[in-house]
């Protein structure tokens, strides 16, 4: 283990730099390419073992940085679909004012907290349709359940969800 920490230690001191400049100019975003920098570091150490040619380190790490970069943007795209389907407004053009940036955050609190207070069948069905986006027949494979009990308990949760966040339409 300690050889692992002195190896990334290694490979964070020669290409931190490559793998902050590729996440900067994939987001746009100082934080944002903080925060997959540091998540694509974190995911090397995990899988260090696995690095087969040494030759190939630079590429293996943006590979890790593109998906995490991917991963982060899909995660946010989500919730702010999750938001939007739960409140019924339109998606904004344009660039959101503070206190519309503060509204969405607190909408989106009280979706995660509804979303704790749904029973587990429920809050699964939800995570696995909307937040990630599974088909019906993937959700029923992974539920052990038909297909139109999917349906079903899907548009129940929803209906039960809207109502805990003051949506009863």
């Amino acid at each position: 283990m300690h050889q692992d920490i002195l190896k990334i230690e290694h490979l964070y001191d020669c290409y931190h730099r490559d793998v902050y400049h590729f996440a900067l100019y994939y987001t746009n975003s100082k934080q944002e390419a903080e925060d997959i920098t540091q998540e694509t570091f974190f995911k090397a150490m995990k899988q260090l073992h696995n690095l087969k040619d040494k030759d190939k380190v630079k590429t293996w790490l943006l590979s890790i940085a593109r998906n995490t970069a991917v991963d982060i943007h899909r995660r946010q795209k989500i919730k702010r679909l999750l938001t939007e389907k739960l409140s019924l407004q339109p998606v904004l053009k344009e660039v959101p004012k503070p206190l519309e940036i503060v509204e969405k955050n607190e909408q989106w609190q009280a979706v995660q907290e509804a979303l704790m207070t749904l029973k587990s069948h429920d809050r699964t069905i939800i995570i696995c349709r909307m937040v990630k986006d599974y088909t019906i027949q993937e959700t029923a494979a992974i539920l052990g359940i038909s297909e139109v009990k999917v349906r079903v308990d899907f548009h129940r949760a929803m209906a039960r969800l809207r109502k805990k966040v003051g949506r009863d339409d």
